[in-house]
């Protein structure tokens, strides 16, 4: 399994409408946390200007497949997202772990 992580760029409105969808959005990010799939999710802060998500998959399609059916993505609260694969090393979890004695 390996690593990708989800950005999300927000819309210039993003605070302001984020109320109405944030039940379903949360619901789909639940229920990708509880099939194994996202690991972490949450809003940047100071300034709120968008989102990271850490997905665990075979493919950059786990993290692809919520962005598309996201209500955030969906209503355009979210202006721009991409999926980056990210080589974990160090950490509980890490898809390929390095020691230094390995290097």
């Amino acid at each position: 399994m390996k690593h990708y992580v989800l950005f999300y760029e927000a819309a210039p409105d993003y605070l302001t409408l984020r109320a109405a969808f944030r039940p379903e959005h949360l619901e789909k990010a639940w229920a990708s946390q509880a099939c194994g799939e996202l690991i972490l999710a949450g809003a940047l802060a100071d300034p709120v200007d968008g989102a990271v998500l850490l997905f665990r998959g075979e493919s950059p399609e786990v993290a692809a497949a919520l962005a598309r059916t996201d209500p955030y993505v969906r209503e355009g609260l979210v202006a721009r997202w991409h999926v980056r694969e990210w080589t974990t090393v160090v950490g509980e979890g890490a898809a390929s772990p390095v020691r230094a004695s390995e290097v």
